[in-house]
Parts: structure tokens; C-alpha cells; sequence
């Protein structure tokens, strides 16, 4: 099992969230790119041809997902993002039910964050979606948790935190149904 590979890298005044995973049922590699959160583009390449072949496993794989992340990554360093990014949409990318984690709400008080978060696929709640959040802050060990969706594809997460801490930290969720992956991002930053 593979959980996939995030960075971040900067061009320019840009920093650029690369995040890949492996997509078992629809057996795709898929490495989407974010800018401020919003998902600027994609490369996702088959690998059914390959997993038809006895010799080929998980290591062929990781290793697969690891050189199409560092391509992507490449490309942005040396301002080619552009030129390795999918710019339509194959027949079997289209027929793909996406998974999608949203953050609905978040509150900071008494020195606990509470996300409010839902799982939804093709705009449908997805219930019993497993979520495993990531919180890092700068100066100390990631914390990690799980949680389940509830019938109405939502779960919320509570962890202790000093606010200041805040904008200095971020979140990385990722949500698991019926095989399928998505791994999401979210900056924290003070409500004004």
C-alpha cells in the first residue's frame, strides 16, 4: 500500500503544492499540483498494462509514482509546469468518480482547532470514509489522528493547539472508500 508523496516546492514568488498517489481501482498514478490550495493541473498515467505482468508489484509501482513526482517537481523548478501537465481529459481520467475532502469550518478556541470536514464523491456524501489528518507546525513532530465520515459524509477533528501556532502550520487529510484515495492540504491562517 502506498500513501503517496507530498512537497512543496517554490518558483519564483509561487509555492507550489505537488501531491501523487497511487489509484488502485481505476490503477492510475496521479500527481495533482496546488497553488493557495486550488488544484492547478494534473498528470495521471496508467499502469493496468503494466500490473497485467507477474514480476510487476507494489516496488515497481512506488517507484513509478516516485519518478512522475520528481518529473512534475522538475518541471516547476525550471518554470516547465506547463509542459507535463495532462491538458485534456482521457476518456478513462473522465470516467473517474472522484473522491474530494472539504474543509467546512474551523475554529480556533481555548486552545483547541476543530476542523469540520466532508468526504464527497462526483458532489455526493460519501459516509464511512476513513480520515487520517496530519497537523504540522514548525518545531515539532507531526501529530496524526483518524476519524470515520458520519451517513452524511461529514467527521469533524479536534486537537489541542496554542493559535499562535496557527499560521505556521498546516494540515494534510487524506480520505480512504472502497479503495480509492485523496489527500488534501488546508494552510491555517487567523480569521480577521
Amino acid at each position: 500500500m502506498i500513501f503517496g508523496f507530498n512537497t512543496d516546492v517554490k518558483h519564483g514568488e509561487t509555492i507550489y503544492h505537488v501531491q501523487s498517489e497511487a489509484r488502485e481501482s481505476e490503477k492510475l498514478l496521479q500527481t495533482q499540483v496546488f497553488v493557495r490550495g486550488r488544484c492547478v493541473g494534473k498528470r495521471a498515467v496508467s499502469y493496468a498494462v503494466s500490473a497485467a505482468q507477474s514480476d510487476f508489484g507494489d516496488p515497481h509501482k512506488e517507484q513509478q509514482l516516485r519518478d512522475q513526482h520528481r518529473l512534475v517537481l522538475e518541471a516547476i523548478r525550471e518554470g516547465q509546469l506547463e509542459s507535463v501537465l495532462d491538458h485534456a481529459e482521457t476518456e478513462t481520467l473522465a470516467a473517474i468518480k472522484q473522491l474530494d475532502v472539504h474543509c467546512e469550518n474551523a475554529n480556533s478556541a481555548n486552545h483547541n482547532l476543530t476542523l469540520q470536514l466532508r468526504v464527497t464523491e462526483a458532489g455526493a456524501a460519501v459516509p464511512a470514509a476513513r480520515l487520517t489528518m496530519r497537523f504540522a507546525r514548525a518545531d515539532s513532530t507531526p501529530f496524526y489522528t483518524q476519524t470515520v465520515t458520519d451517513a452524511a459524509g461529514a467527521a469533524e477533528i479536534s486537537i489541542e493547539v496554542e493559535e499562535s501556532a496557527l499560521p505556521d502550520s498546516s494540515v494534510l487529510v487524506q480520505a480512504t472508500h472502497e479503495g480509492r484515495t485523496v489527500t488534501r492540504k488546508f494552510a491555517l491562517r487567523k480569521a480577521e
